[in-house]
This record gives structure tokens, C-alpha cells and sequence, in this order.
């Protein structure tokens, strides 16, 4: 890489309650990351229109600061500008689009549009140097089984109706747990303290699961028995994770076979809970492969992981023209094709899955 200018990205976050830039180099260094998080309080979720407006009063403080942490001085040291495209919710997703299509006109700068399951696995990938896992994706918005084959990541097994991280959310609110820093961060430390263990419904489903039935099922179940002093609301925390994610670790073992891959990657925002990472980690040690996963900073949505993917995607000369700079609220995970991956140029210009941070 001597004598050759290193490339650096920006990237724009915000298709949930997170807003966040990241700037990213060729060689994978984070130089930045900062984010904000709209929190609403105990018992209450995020609408799109007040998301949206916490995005618009904290993405230019945010890139800033972005700018000042990583160094960047000047417009000429920054090659493209990427954002999330989709999934997400509308009106936040707007945001970043806008801003981004308006920064690209001033600075006169390239786009990349980026898929936010793809980023969220290839930061993953990045972080903690998983070459070709399955891939367990657990989020407030998205639940999925993923494993890459024949240029795309294909997605093994689903929700077929709410999200795991919409279940937890959902049921904080039910108990009226704070919603700072998540309501699912919340419901892991109260199931720590769980003691006795519910029967809940176990909704497996071929490859697929569901989340709506055994919801409902606890709602019903947390307004009986906690008037009746029969539990707590630690051992209902305590219930519906040992259901749920013993759900989510079946169908990835399914996956495992059928892929034979040895290896798992959990990434979203669900893939912090220490729970679930123990409960994959035992069943990936008895295949005798390896779970991969990472902290806060990266599970959960951030500007970095948007910059990182799209930098592959530019390094491979893929640009997003200005008239497409569009965003969806619904954009397959197996829509992107991933054709860095695997790319033996990509590996000599170091943009082989593996980063530096710099702290």
C-alpha cells in the first residue's frame, strides 16, 4: 500500500432509534464512530415521525465530531459518502438519505448505498475476523439465518412474523421497564435474577420461527401471575429468553448441518445479550466450531459498519448514481450481491474482513 493514498469513508446510520456517522479507511481503521440513541420513556416505543426529528437534531453535531475524532481536515481526504438505503423505518431512513444526497452535491463527492443487514454482517466479520460462519442476525427489526453462497448472502431461515428484539421490546413495555439504554439490555439483567422457569409456546417452524404467539402468550400470562404473587418479573425475563433464544440456536444448528459450516456470527442489536451468546457458544463447542460475536459498539446500529460496507462495495467500483440515492423500508438481505467477498484483490488491498479500531 506504500505510496498509494489510503481511501476513506463516511458513513450515515439511522434506520431505527440510532442515529450514527462512522469514518472508516481502506484498511479497515475505525477512526470514528459516535451515535445518539432516542430514548422514549418506560412503556412506550419509538414512532417514526419523533425519530425521525431526534435524527435531524443530532446528525450534523454527530458528523462533526466524526470528522474532528478521526482526523479528517479537509474534503479532499474523503473518497465516498455511504448510507443506509434499507431496511428500516421510512422517516428516519429519510434522514440520512437527504443529508447525504445534499453532502454529496456540496463536497462533490461519490455515493454508496448500503444494505443494513449486509453491513451489520460484515462488520461483524471485521471486528472478529469470522471468515465464512453462519450467521445468526437478531435485531429489534429483523431476525434472520444467513450464510454466504455463490456471491450473495442467502438467508437459511427467518421470522415469519415479529422480530426477536420486537418481542423483547414489546414485553419491557408490558412490565414498564426503562427504555435507557434498550428495553432488551433491561430484560437481561432482570432474567439474571430469574429463578423459576414458565413453559412457554415453542414456535419452531422448519427453518423459520415465531415470536407473535409466545408474546401474546407471556402478556397474558405476566397480568395473571403477577397479581397472584405466582412469579416475578424476573423469572418472566428469564422465561421468555431461555425459549427464545433456545429457538434461535435450533435453527442456526440446522443451518450449520446444512451448510457444513462449523462457525456462527451473531450480529444486531439482540446479539450483545450474554445469554445468547453462551447458549450458541455451547452448542458451536459441541459441533467443535467457534461463535464469533462482539460487544455494544458494534451489535448494535452504527455509522462505522455503514462506511465499512460501503467502502468494499466502492473499492470493487461500485458508486450509487445521485437519481438512485433512494431508501426503502424493505431491501432483502440476498438482494445485495456481495462481490467483495472472496476477491483476491480485495485480500491484497487489505480489505480482507479485517479492521483495526482506533480507540
Amino acid at each position: 500500500m506504500e505510496g498509494k493514498k489510503r481511501l476513506v469513508a463516511v458513513g450515515f446510520e439511522g434506520s431505527a432509534n440510532k442515529i450514527g456517522v462512522g469514518v472508516v479507511t481502506l484498511g479497515g481503521d475505525i477512526l470514528a464512530n459516535p451515535r445518539r440513541t432516542f430514548v422514549t420513556p418506560p412503556g412506550q416505543g419509538f414512532l417514526p415521525r419523533e425519530t425521525a426529528h431526534h435524527h435531524l437534531r443530532h446528525l450534523l453535531p454527530l458528523l462533526k465530531s466524526a470528522m474532528s475524532e478521526a482526523g479528517v481536515t479537509t474534503l479532499a481526504d474523503v473518497d465516498c459518502l455511504c448510507y443506509t438505503r434499507g431496511p428500516g423505518m421510512g422517516a428516519p431512513l429519510q434522514v440520512s438519505a437527504v443529508a447525504v444526497r445534499v453532502l454529496a452535491q456540496l463536497w462533490k463527492k461519490p455515493l454508496v448505498a448500503v444494505n443494513h443487514c449486509v453491513a451489520h454482517i460484515e462488520m461483524g466479520r471485521a471486528v472478529t475476523g469470522a471468515e465464512d460462519p453462519v450467521v445468526l442476525y437478531v435485531s429489534g427489526g429483523n431476525t434472520q439465518v444467513i450464510a454466504y453462497s455463490e456471491g450473495r448472502y442467502r438467508i437459511f431461515g427467518e421470522t415469519i412474523d415479529i422480530a426477536v428484539g420486537n418481542c423483547l421490546d414489546r414485553f419491557a413495555r408490558v412490565l414498564n421497564l426503562s427504555n435507557d439504554p434498550s428495553p432488551g439490555y433491561n430484560i437481561e439483567q432482570l432474567a439474571k435474577k430469574g429463578e423459576k422457569f414458565l413453559d412457554l409456546p415453542y414456535v419452531v417452524k422448519g427453518m423459520d420461527v415465531s415470536f407473535s404467539g409466545i408474546l401474546s402468550y407471556i402478556e397474558a400470562t405476566a397480568v395473571e401471575t403477577l397479581k397472584s404473587n405466582e412469579c416475578t418479573p424476573a423469572d418472566l425475563c428469564y422465561s421468555l429468553q431461555e425459549t427464545i433464544f433456545a429457538m434461535l440456536v435450533e435453527i442456526t444448528e440446522r443451518a450449520m448441518a446444512h451448510c457444513d459450516k462449523k462457525d456462527v456470527l451473531i450480529v444486531g442489536g439482540v446479539g450483545c445479550n450474554e445469554r445468547l451468546q453462551e447458549m450458541m457458544r455451547t452448542m458451536c463447542s459441541e459441533r467443535g466450531g467457534r461463535l464469533f460475536a462482539t460487544d455494544d459498539r458494534y451489535c448494535v446500529d452504527n455509522g462505522a459498519m455503514i462506511a465499512y460496507t460501503g467502502l468494499l462495495a466502492y473499492a470493487h467500483g461500485i458508486r450509487t448514481p445521485l437519481e438512485e440515492s433512494t431508501f426503502t423500508q424493505r431491501f432483502r438481505t440476498d438482494e445485495v450481491e456481495a462481490i467483495w467477498r472472496g476477491d483476491i484483490l480485495a485480500k491484497a488491498n487489505g480489505l480482507d474482513g479485517k479492521v483495526s479500531i482506533v480507540d
